[in-house]
């Protein structure tokens, strides 16, 4: 697998039915189309009272499907030649009507009629009124199409154009187009497996207004964890404070302090892969003031006494058994490999992935990162790359260790 199978080209037949979110449907189009994916719309006649084909034929550079005898489209008995190709069948939105069609095998229209002839993922996205989806019906249909093998994607909960406040939202485009990479990634390199991350910085507190942190963004765990529940395994994140959204189908710890992380770890002993790529504070304040710190009451100086927090991946790989994999990350401003090298025997880690601070496309906040992958009897430097490949190369390497 090169650098994660989702980003190699894909076809993918996204089906658009007639409820108020198909207008949505251009813009999951849109981006399905920048990741380099083949996209083929099939709307049903509903749907075109919403949204124009014509809009989606632009997006896609592909004539959309309306009706199953479209005189004007040169076809190869289209609904079967176009679920040949297909890689994942995606329906967003999919109404309550589509639903109950597809449940019962109902083929009354291209949309249905393909759906039978597919033999690929299924992705399906309700969207409706919070009443017709919570409607014993609507959940049967809903139940009965997972257990046929597709994957139903849960609404989002809020406003609804018909006034009501609820669940029945088209969920968020970019969760559909996550669930979608997580379809598209047929190797399931890590199925079965339970691999936990740590992400983000850490926050220690001065007084209840300030703390110490750094620069991490959180981006490099993010996407492993994203890396990792694509690649079939069940994903725990333990994550400091970050801006990032916390990718669908992932367990979760927020926390905010090195202590509060080194007691989420403790409590996720039961993994076979460890990956902590925390930017844990390495020191916290020896004693936290309960109230704001007035510079007047300081002499316009202060001093802090800071004290070393735990040492988090050392005392997971300490606890570690033979099948478990540990895994550290280090940041370096000098003699890269031979600290890194160091810090993996000290802490007892099977693998350490280190960067230096000052290389080009390295460092925090970024969307590339530029590593060394370091084991017992192998260093293997990357060139620079994205996290995400970054995050797929990673796991492939601990797979094998």
């Amino acid at each position: 697998m090169k650098n994660g199978e989702v980003r190699m080209k894909k076809t993918i037949i996204l089906g658009i039915s007639g409820g108020i979110a198909a207008y949505k449907s251009a813009q999951l189009a849109s981006n399905l189309v920048k990741k380099g994916h083949d996209v083929h719309v099939i709307m049903t006649k509903n749907a075109t009272e919403f949204i124009a084909p014509l809009t989606l034929e632009v997006l896609t550079n592909n004539k959309v499907v309306t009706g199953t005898f479209d005189r004007n489209f040169n076809y190869n008995v289209n609904h079967v030649s176009l679920s040949k190709k297909a890689d994942v069948f995606v329906v967003a939105p999919a109404t309550a009507n589509v639903l109950a069609k597809m449940a019962a095998g109902i083929a009354d229209d291209m949309l249905t009629t393909t759906y039978l002839a597919l033999r690929c993922p299924i992705l399906v996205a309700p969207a409706m009124n919070t009443a017709m989806l919570e409607h014993p019906t609507t959940q049967r249909n809903l139940a009965t199409l997972e257990k046929d093998g597709a994957r139903v994607i849960q609404s989002g909960s809020g406003y609804l154009a018909c006034g009501d406040v609820g669940a029945g939202r088209l969920a968020a485009i970019d969760d559909i187009e996550e669930a979608i990479d997580v379809l598209l990634h047929k190797e399931k390199l890590l199925l079965g497996k339970k691999v936990v991350i740590t992400a983000g910085p850490t926050e220690e507190a001065i007084d209840p207004v300030r703390f110490i942190t750094n620069h991490s963004s959180g981006k490099m765990g993010y996407a492993l964890a994203r890396a990792a529940y694509h690649l079939g395994a069940t994903v725990h994140l333990i994550t400091g404070p970050t801006q990032l959204k916390v990718p669908i189908g992932i367990g979760v710890s927020h926390v905010t302090s090195a202590d509060e992380m080194q007691v989420a770890a403790m409590n996720q002993l039961d993994y076979d892969f460890f990956i902590a790529s925390a930017a844990v504070s390495d020191f916290k304040t020896q004693n936290v003031s309960s109230q704001k710190i007035k510079k007047q009451d300081t002499g316009h100086d202060l001093s802090l006494a800071l004290v070393p927090n735990k040492d988090i991946v050392a005392a997971v790989a300490k606890q570690k058994k033979a099948h478990q994999v540990v895994c550290g990350f280090a940041m370096e401003t000098d003699n890269l490999v031979e600290n890194a090298q160091t810090k993996r025997e000290k802490k007892n880690l099977d693998v350490i992935v280190a960067n230096h601070l000052f290389d080009e496309g390295a460092g925090f906040k970024g969307d590339t990162n530029k590593v060394t992958i370091i084991s017992k009897d192998k260093v293997e430097p990357l060139d620079v790359m994205s996290k995400d490949d970054l995050a797929y190369k990673i796991l492939e390497r601990l797979v094998k260790s």
